[in-house]
C-alpha cells in the first residue's frame, strides 16, 4: 500500500539533516511512502531532494518575516489536504505548528503524528535558566517563559492529540513514558547512515602537513561549547603520556566562532598547540577521507538530560568507514557499541577514553580488525534502508487503524 504524507519541518530546505533528507527524500519513497514537504526558506537554490513535493516561503533577511511566511505556508498546506490527497499529517519539532496541524488534521479526519528529534522546549528552558544564573535580562526571562509555555502545550495538548509519536532513541521513549505518554504510541527512530555512500569509493585522504607519521585521532562534528570538547583534549593529553606524538584533528566548527576560539585557548593552556588542529566544516566526502587517514576516531557526548536521549551520527559514520571508534556511554552509543562489538565503549571521563585510545594506537592491526565489523552491523540494524522499512510499516499501521 502506497501512502502520501504531509510533513511540516522547522529546517531550512534543502537540508543536510539525514533524518529529513535521506530518510524522507530517498528511502521512504522506495518503501512506498511519498512525502509532501513544507519547510523554512533558505537562500540556497531549491532542491527537491526526492520528496514528492517541496514548498518553502521566499527568503527574506528578516527572521520575523520568514517565520510569518512559514506559518502562512503551513496553514495553506494544511487547509489544502484531504482524505483524497493525503493519508497522514506530521509535524516535526514545532509546538505551535504541531498544535495547528493536529487541529486541522482532526477536522479533516486525517491521522496526525508528531516527530521529536530533540527536546526543544527543555533545551530552551535549560539555556534560559543558565543565562539567568549568569545575568538577569528581559530576553532570558522571555526565552524561559516561551520554553515553559511550549512545554505545557506539547505535553498537555499536542502529544496527547497525536495518533503516534516518533522519537530519537529508546532513552527518549523512556523519558516520554515518564512524562505520561503511553508507550504504545511511541516509536524510536534513531539516526542511521546511508550505506550506499560508503564503500570502495572512499579512500583515505592526505593527512595535515607534518602529521604524516604520527598516531592521529579524529573527531567529526560540532564544536559548540555545549559539546565540552575540553574532555577530548584532556583524553589526548593523558594518552600522550604513553604515545607522546599523538595528535587530534577536529573536523567541523562551532556555530559561534567564539566557542572555537575558547576551545583553542584551552588547547594552548595545555601546551598542545602542535597536537590539535581544526579544519572547519567540509563536505561529507572530504571529511570522511580525512577521517580515514586517522588511526582512531572519538565520539564524545556530554552526559546530561538533553544529550542522554540523543542519537549521534558521528559514531555511525566512523563505524561505516571501518574506523576504530571510541564512544562514551550515553545510552544510544552504548547500545550501538555493545551490539556491534566494533568499537570501544568507555565511561565519560578523559582517563577512560585515553585508555581506549592507547590500546588502539599500540595495536592498530587488531583495532582495524575489530572495526571491520562495523559496516555489516550498520547494514543490518542502522542503515536508512532498514529504518525506512520500519517507519513505513508504522505509518501503514496508523493509517489502517484510522479506516
Amino acid at each position: 500500500m502506497s501512502l502520501t504524507i504531509l510533513q511540516l519541518v522547522p529546517e531550512a530546505l534543502p537540508t543536510h539533516r539525514a533524518d529529513v533528507a535521506v530518510l524522507f527524500g530517498k528511502y521512504l519513497p522506495r518503501a512506498g511512502v511519498a512525502c509532501d514537504m513544507v519547510g523554512m526558506p533558505s537562500a540556497a537554490a531549491a532542491d527537491q531532494q526526492g520528496y514528492a513535493s517541496l514548498r518553502r516561503p521566499a527568503w527574506h533577511a528578516s527572521r520575523l518575516l520568514r517565520e510569518a511566511r512559514f506559518f502562512w505556508l503551513c496553514l495553506r498546506a494544511l487547509l489544502g489536504v484531504n482524505r483524497g490527497n493525503c493519508d497522514l499529517v506530521q509535524a516535526r519539532d514545532m509546538v505551535s505548528i504541531g498544535l495547528l496541524a493536529m487541529l486541522v488534521a482532526r477536522l479533516k479526519g486525517l491521522p496526525f503524528c508528531y516527530w521529536v528529534s530533540f527536546l526543544m522546549s527543555e533545551g530552551r528552558i535549560d539555556r534560559a535558566r543558565a543565562n539567568l544564573a549568569r545575568k538577569r535580562s528581559l530576553r532570558a526571562y522571555m526565552v524561559l517563559w516561551k520554553g515553559l509555555a511550549e512545554q505545557a502545550v506539547l505535553y498537555r495538548l499536542v502529544l496527547p492529540g497525536a495518533r503516534h509519536i516518533f522519537v530519537q532513541s529508546d532513552a527518549m521513549v523512556d523519558y516520554m513514558v515518564a512524562r505520561g505518554v503511553p508507550a504504545a504510541r511511541l516509536s524510536a527512530v534513531p539516526m542511521g547512515v546511508d550505506m550506499e555512500l560508503f564503500g570502495a569509493g572512499i579512500s583515505a585522504g592526505a593527512r595535515p602537513a607534518g602529521w604524516e607519521g604520527r598516531p592521529m585521532l579524529g573527531y567529526l562534528g560540532s564544536m559548540d561549547k555545549e559539546r565540552q570538547l575540553q574532555t577530548v583534549v584532556d583524553a589526548l593529553q593523558l594518552a600522550r603520556r604513553q604515545i607522546p606524538d599523538a595528535c587530534l584533528l577536529l573536523v567541523g566548527a562551532a556555530a559561534n566562532p567564539a566557542d572555537t576560539d575558547q576551545l583553542m585557548a584551552y588547547v594552548r593552556q595545555q601546551g598542545l598547540e602542535d597536537a590539535v588542529r581544526i579544519t572547519g566544516w567540509l563536505p561529507s566526502s572530504q571529511a570522511w577521507q580525512l577521517l580515514l587517514s586517522a588511526d582512531a576516531a572519538v565520539s564524545y557526548v556530554p552526559r546530561n538530560m538533553l544529550y542522554d536521549v540523543s542519537s549521534p551520527t558521528k559514531l555511525l559514520e566512523y563505524l561505516a568507514l571501518g574506523l576504530p571508534a571510541v564512544g562514551n556511554d550515553i545510552p544510544d552509543q552504548a547500545h550501538v557499541l555493545s551490539s556491534s562489538d566494533a568499537g570501544w565503549l568507555t565511561a565519560s571521563d578523559a582517563a577512560s577514553m585515553a585508555q581506549a585510545l592507547v590500546a588502539i594506537f599500540k595495536d592498530s592491526g587488531a583495532a582495524r580488525a575489530r572495526a571491520a565489523r562495523g559496516p555489516a552491523y550498520l547494514r543490518a540494524a542502522r542503515s536508512y534502508a532498514v529504518l525506512s522499512e520500519q517507519v513505513a510499516q508504522q505509518y501503514r499501521t496508523i493509517v489502517d487503524a484510522g479506516k
